[in-house]
């Protein structure tokens, strides 16, 4: 029977492909000219043409549709090239979710510049290391952030800041007209740098990650694909409260939806009350990374009957909080699987109920995945090793550091970092990040499998297990833990836990009790901050 099954899963995952490779040459079509994909800046313009009237852009106060979007960010695009933006010219966006953060993101393309999303949570430093390495000309700061911006000369720093726009020149005062006065957008070649995205992995500053006009627009296509074949409609209205300045929110609150003339719903950020007011809108589709999950779990009666998709990214959605939701809302979160460095989306997965939770579907159309061994050998299905992954969304490289390109990037092939295996249908199942991995006397101990059995444990919020090198044991095993109560009882039970569910060798060797771990912007655990503690 079990063999009936996976057959008739074949079969269906077949004529599956066959309909997303259908839908994804269809669209593609629609966005290619002279058998070239058209520039990014024209994204919002087609928009603007096929959804003139419908609602694009729903803030705490205000709608406004693709005609008003686009409008205003022309007149933008213009107020930058009157300062002198000129094509391939970085210009940084230090910007909380907003209204204001669409237009300013879409301006930036639509005069051929580079657009630099900063991270509002950063430190000044790492601020500081940003703006001298993108080299930017140029910098819209919203009010709210401007006296951190400020503090970035006044602290030496940065000699000199860039010259930079305002709330005010994004809220300049609007008369629509019935035709715009012509503005000619640039039209750059598919495989020009149109994003620099900042990402600090897990030791040194952070690198910057060049993305083309191809690597965004194929991807955003590659999402849509992949959302087509499970009932996606143009109407849709998306949930955009995800941190603007990850490429996953990008991608899933911005490319995504303007692509299918969709409405955003803005959440300026994650915040339980303004969660719930945007819930109170109406969305359908909700994209978010685990910690969400578990907030929306936390609340308990969250307004989500108008969403029928739950999509799950940037970090391993525990069985904890798939049930628990499960359990709360009566609803199914889908996994997905994404970096950086491919733009990000790589797969997701709308058969999260009856497969585990580091499965993660198929990859989307046109992207290829090996498993590789340490010697750079492809693995059989169904062997652990690393992933490799090629495709047009792959980036063109880290930002002046060819040396670190180099090290990931071989003949068009990616280098993840992430542990993963492949099973006979071409599904993945991620295990976590190599680096992570912990070898223990020969053998290999992958943390998220721990972290997930701890989880499940009813004490435990949070969880995140490292490596640890010891004298004479070598690395060992170390789970820290954010627990609702300490003591010797929830470490006793914590053992019993693991001894039930894990191998020996595998269970921690200790068990460090926190009020809280620390957090990224993606809500990830910060496994390099729990290495200093």
């Amino acid at each position: 029977m079990e063999a009936l099954d996976k057959l008739k899963n074949i079969f269906l995952w077949i004529k599956n492909r066959k309909n997303e490779e259908k839908i994804f040459s269809d669209i593609k079509n629609s966005f290619t000219e002279n058998g070239r994909l058209i520039y990014v800046g024209n994204i919002l313009k087609i928009a603007y043409q096929k959804f003139a009237n419908s609602p694009a852009l729903i803030g705490d106060d205000k709608t406004i549709n693709y005609k008003e979007f686009y409008y205003r960010s022309i007149l933008l695009s213009k107020k930058l090239k009157d300062k002198g933006i000129t094509p391939r010219d970085k210009v940084l966006l230090f910007y909380e979710n907003s209204i204001q953060f669409y237009i300013a993101y879409f301006a930036i393309w639509q005069v051929g510049a580079v657009v630099v999303p900063l991270n509002v949570f950063l430190h000044q430093k790492e601020l500081a290391h940003i703006v001298k390495d993108s080299e930017a000309r140029f910098a819209i700061v919203s009010e709210s952030l401007k006296e951190k911006w400020d503090k970035l000369k006044k602290e030496s720093l940065v000699e000199k800041l860039p010259l930079t726009l305002s709330d005010n020149d994004i809220d300049m005062q609007l008369s629509v007209p019935d035709i715009i006065e012509d503005f000619e957008i640039e039209n750059l070649d598919e495989n020009e740098l149109c994003l620099l995205l900042y990402t600090s992995g897990t030791t040194g500053l952070p690198k910057g990650v060049m993305l083309s006009c191809k690597n965004v627009l194929i991807n955003a296509l590659q999402s849509y694909s992949r959302l087509k074949i499970f009932g996606h409609k143009q109407k849709e209205r998306f949930f955009s409260v995800l941190p603007l300045f990850h490429v996953f929110a990008q991608n899933t609150c911005m490319w995504l939806p303007i692509i299918s003339g969709a409405s955003i719903i803005i959440v300026p950020k994650i915040d339980r009350k303004l969660i719930l007011q945007g819930l109170q809108k109406k969305p359908t589709l909700f994209f978010g990374f685990p910690a969400l999950y578990g907030l929306l779990c936390l609340l308990k009666t969250a307004p989500l009957d108008s969403i029928r998709l739950f999509v799950s990214g940037a970090d391993m959605l525990p069985d904890k909080i798939r049930m628990a939701f499960a359990t709360i809302y009566g609803r199914k979160i889908c996994s997905g699987y994404g970096l950086t460095e491919a733009s990000p989306v790589v797969a997701f997965s709308f058969e999260n109920s009856t497969y585990a939770t580091d499965v993660v579907g198929h990859p989307v159309v046109g992207m290829q995945c090996q498993i590789r061994d340490e010697q750079g050998n492809i693995l059989s299905t169904n062997k652990p090793g690393t992933l490799w992954v090629k495709g047009d969304n792959v980036m063109l490289g880290y930002y002046k550091a060819p040396l670190a390109t180099n090290k990931i990037l071989k003949d068009g092939w990616l280098n993840t970092g992430d542990l993963a295996q492949i099973d006979e249908t071409g599904r993945l199942a991620i295990q976590g990040r190599s680096k992570d991995l912990i070898i223990h006397k020969g053998f290999n101990i992958y943390p998220q499998e721990i972290e997930n059995i701890l989880m499940s444990h009813p004490a435990v919020i949070k969880a995140a297990v490292i490596g640890r090198e010891e004298p004479l044991a070598g690395q060992i095993p170390v789970a820290y833990l954010a627990v609702r109560s300490s003591g010797q009882d929830v470490e006793k039970s914590l053992r019993e836990l693991c001894a039930s569910n894990l191998a020996q060798y595998k269970i921690p060797k200790k068990f460090v009790c926190l009020d809280d771990l620390p957090m990224n912007a993606t809500g990830k655990v910060d496994k390099k901050q729990l290495m200093n503690i």
